[in-house]
């Protein structure tokens, strides 16, 4: 049997090879297994060059260029390879995160590997899977994104030696990483950075030295800070500062996950609100009673992210976050996650204090000294203020801190008022979502059991309100629609923190498993919006939101009812009856028109974009959809203006805002890797540590307005 025949032979015919481990398959033949042998076609594409190169062409040869970096050893580190594709009827499904025979497939054809069969699994590891369910493929895929152990492969497989010397990198398919990316959680890297500091002197490794920190000197004070907030920017912080040997306090005016999740049980069942323990309050922030997102647009696959989900996954989060193109994880997951969180920081010497309101700031001589803080469960007029001194102090609230947001105006901080998005909260059976998204393959849901995922959607449209009149100091006309904070399988939850104020929000659990779907439909609104009501100065969209919150609680006629109207009404300007939907909002709900909540203009953006979501959505205006009002706290309304390098307040040394509530994250992650880079750079500043952590996971990137 001559060389040149041996990629034509049938996976059968392979079996003499194991007992030749020197034997190596040659590459010289055009076609293989998974060619046609019957069926050879030739067609030449004629190639556009030089200038009559169409501009995508050009920037795409250009991507191709900058990746055809000669690799210096091909033998060592990683090859990744990307957008592997899998049919859902080869898949075991979403939940299997190994390596299947069908992905095994398909890396042999990356490879060119004539078997696939004799590729070692363990050499594999899948990094992330996504499902795809577009309408223009001819089916659905699972889609994978693989690294190959070169070193592992080799020792298991040596035949292999041949193909891996042939990979060259190609622009989103193929890529050759010197050494693993895999960061580790946060404590991890802090304990890199504390034993590179120590062996600095002696290290001969350039990158170790980055580092270059050690904590202070036993015989001096450990600097002392308090965090403000115990929402992910909060803990956070509170972990780095706390690993590099800072004395924390974490205050937080809500109470701990167990007693909150009492108080929200005695809002749901007897409308009863606890102002400071609430869907927006207590232990992990709003995020915790939410569907626990932990999609972002600051970099999947960036060194801080991983970091972040890597510690996650140290304190109960399953291991799917690391791979799942879309991690959440459900109240359920986070409420033991945040107890291992809160043990954790505890053990090491952190101060927790609950129900603790920080009502002001100790200022001298423009720096932050301390903080005033007073018993947020005692509503009496008595209630005993305490002052506590610190070296600084960490602002992490929330969007919802209105009242900070005013105690920070007293003291002269800078308080930029920032864009952010407004509208309804429209809720479907979760059954026409899945079979819009997945046609005949909905079935395969099973509530969240099935093979596919629950189904989900993210919609985004650009309208204009031209037709629309509006006043001479009106708002744009031009602004974006999109679809906000989607839960697929879950309810709608109340989010007001004040009685006289009704906003809402939706929230899943890990398996999302409810019989209904929604989302936020909001739209972009900025000061010319403000200014149209009258509104100015830096808390102009704080008084915004709360003049749509107080009309929208008017129109659901108080005790928390929430004003709805199905979609198809919404689009006629019409109130067919009295008879709605069902809805999953358990406080209950009472139609109205509302168009009468919004200005017109608002109004019109969102029935624009209904029209056109369901263009790309067909079947998304329905009489079974039913919009709720009102969804405002989208993200932050003002932004508390801080320097780019330290993180501290440019109007106050020793304050240092972060997170959603400063107007630097949109969602869990992004509000964690804020509070990370925070804590670092405070733990520079007072001395524990003398390195960059942009060199050890990049250089951070601000998540801005949210759109997860």
């Amino acid at each position: 049997m001559s060389m040149a025949s041996t990629k034509n032979l049938v996976p059968s015919h392979f079996s003499f090879l194991n007992s030749n481990p020197k034997f190596t398959f040659p590459k010289t033949q055009s076609f293989s297994l998974y060619s046609n042998p019957f069926c050879i076609t030739c067609s030449k594409k004629v190639k556009r060059r030089g200038k009559l190169r169409y501009p995508s062409e050009k920037k795409k040869l250009k991507q191709q260029q900058e990746a055809q970096v000669d690799v210096e050893n091909k033998f060592e580190g990683i090859w990744r390879l990307s957008k592997l594709s899998v049919s859902v009827h080869k898949d075991p499904g979403k939940d299997f995160l190994g390596v299947s025979d069908a992905l095994l497939q398909e890396i042999a054809k990356v490879l060119e590997f004539p078997v696939a069969s004799m590729l070692p699994q363990e050499a594999f590891k899948v990094v992330r899977k996504s499902f795809d369910a577009r309408k223009l493929q001819k089916e659905q895929k699972f889609v994978y994104t693989v690294d190959v152990d070169v070193h592992k492969l080799l020792n298991l497989e040596p035949r292999t030696w041949e193909f891996i010397s042939e990979l060259e990198p190609k622009v989103g398919l193929i890529e050759h990483l010197p050494q693993d990316r895999t960061s580790g959680d946060i404590m991890s890297i802090v304990h890199a950075c504390i034993k590179s500091g120590q062996d600095a002197t002696t290290s001969e490794h350039g990158d170790r030295n980055l580092c270059n920190g050690s904590h202070t000197n036993a015989s001096h004070r450990k600097p002392k800070v308090a965090v403000v907030g115990s929402g992910p920017a909060g803990l956070f912080a509170s972990l780095v500062l706390a690993e590099f040997g800072a004395d924390v306090t974490l205050m937080e005016r809500g109470e701990a996950v167990e007693k909150r999740g009492r108080d929200i049980g005695a809002l749901v069942v007897r409308r009863i609100l606890q102002e400071e323990s609430n869907f927006c309050f207590g232990e992990g922030g709003a995020g915790t009673w939410s569907d626990g997102k932990l999609v972002t647009r600051i970099g999947r696959n960036s060194g801080s992210v991983l970091a972040v989900l890597e510690t996650l996954v140290h304190f109960g989060a399953p291991q799917k976050i690391l791979v799942d193109g879309k991690p959440h994880l459900g109240t359920d997951k986070l409420v033991p996650l945040l107890q291992n969180f809160r043990r954790y920081l505890e053990k090491l010497g952190v101060t927790i204090m609950f129900g603790t309101r920080v009502d002001d700031l100790l200022v001298k001589d423009k720096h932050v000294v301390g903080v005033k803080v007073s018993d947020a469960r005692d509503n009496s007029s008595h209630s005993m203020n305490q002052q506590l001194g610190y070296d600084a102090v960490v602002l992490a609230v929330g969007h919802s801190a209105r009242d900070t947001y005013q105690m920070l105006l007293s003291h002269g901080v800078s308080l930029v008022e920032k864009d952010f998005a407004v509208g309804l909260r429209v809720e479907h059976p979760q059954e026409l979502i899945n079979s819009i998204q997945y046609s005949g393959l909905a079935n395969e849901v099973q509530s969240g059991r099935g093979k596919v995922p629950v189904a989900d959607y993210k919609v985004v449209e650009y309208v204009n309100t031209n037709d629309i009149a509006l006043p001479s100091n009106s708002a744009p006309r031009n602004r974006s629609c999109y679809s906000f904070c989607m839960c697929p399988g879950g309810q709608v939850v109340l989010t007001s923190t004040n009685p006289s104020e009704l906003c809402i929000n939706g929230m899943s659990f890990s398996r999302r498993s409810s019989k209904w779907a929604n989302a936020a439909l909001v739209v972009t609104v900025s000061s010319k919006d403000f200014a149209a009501l009258d509104l100015h100065g830096p808390l102009a969209g704080v008084e915004f939101q709360r003049m749509f919150e107080r009309r929208a609680a008017a129109m659901g006629g108080g005790n928390f009812v929430v004003p709805v109207q199905t979609v198809t009404d919404f689009l006629d300007n019409k109130l067919s009856g009295t008879s709605v939907p069902s809805s999953s909002y358990r406080l209950g709900v009472k139609a109205t028109n509302l168009h009468e909540l919004f200005p017109s203009h608002i109004t019109s953006s969102l029935q624009q974009s209904l029209l056109k979501f369901d263009k790309e959505l067909p079947g998304f205006i329905s009489s079974s959809a039913l919009l709720h009002g009102v969804e405002t706290r989208t993200s932050s309304p003002v932004q508390i203006s801080r320097s780019a390098d330290t993180y501290e307040c440019t109007s106050l040394r020793g304050l240092y805002p972060i997170g959603e509530g400063a107007g630097y994250a949109g969602g869990i992650v992004s509000a964690a890797v804020d509070g990370m880079y925070s804590g670092f750079a405070l733990a520079k500043s007072l001395g524990l540590f003398h390195g960059s952590i942009e060199s050890i996971l990049g250089k951070a990137q601000s998540a801005g307005v949210a759109k997860y």
